[in-house]
């Protein structure tokens, strides 16, 4: 699971990263510009989000967010607790709001509280695909009641296709969701995991689906 956490005090950033490091993979951002780009490449779970922030604020964030159709849980997380704000941030799409200062046990609640509630929540669940089922709390996975053995890095892009079935996922979104804005790889990567997950689904006839769309990235659907 990834979340994406856009708040310009970059102490309390770095606080908030390690709080959530601990169950999830975060990506952050200082300013409302970083938050939305990096928003757009709809590849997180969740979206932590301030509202005063430079460049743009949160509220302007998250309308173009919505505005592009992603439908991804954002709490917003700000100093701004007044009863008029609180209204206009869930007004412009929000799922929640949380005002500073604030516990860390009730952050991890309510976000994982958003997570359960768009069906995301993935890390203790058991998510499948045909004859293929992923088992989050072990990492472990079946095919055709049949365990297999998958790197993490081969279950996350599995993960990530399977949650996307029947949507084209372009390669910077699975570069961008499995390693993360900040890896020191390249894009190529991708192509080399694709062809290794063919490869172990190959024997249970599966490498099919997962489908090659020329020029923009892959899909998992029923050849």
């Amino acid at each position: 699971m990834r979340i994406l956490v856009v708040e310009d005090n970059r102490s309390l950033l770095q606080s908030i990263k390690q709080i959530l490091s601990e169950e999830f993979e975060v990506d952050c951002a200082d300013n409302g510009e970083e938050g939305l780009f990096m928003a757009l490449q709809n590849i997180c779970d969740l979206i932590v989000l301030d509202v005063m922030l430079p460049e743009m604020d949160g509220f302007e964030v998250i309308q173009r967010i919505r505005s592009e159709q992603i439908q991804t849980p954002v709490l917003f997380l700000t100093a701004k607790d007044s009863l008029e704000d609180r209204v206009r941030g869930l007004d412009f799409g929000g799922d929640d709001y949380l005002t500073k200062p604030f516990q860390a046990p009730e952050l991890q609640a309510r976000i994982r509280a958003l997570l359960r509630r768009g069906g995301s929540l993935t890390t203790n669940q058991t998510i499948q695909y045909r004859g293929i089922e992923l088992f989050g709390k072990e990492k472990d996975i079946v095919v055709d009641n049949y365990p297999i053995k998958l790197t993490l890095k081969q279950y996350e892009m599995l993960e990530f296709m399977i949650q996307n079935k029947g949507v084209i996922l372009t390669k910077e979104q699975l570069y961008d969701r499995v390693w993360g804005f900040d890896s020191d790889t390249t894009i190529g990567i991708v192509e080399v995991f694709v062809h290794h997950l063919r490869k172990k689904m190959e024997p249970f006839g599966y490498q099919k689906d997962i489908q090659t769309v020329r020029g923009i990235g892959y899909m998992l659907k029923k050849q």
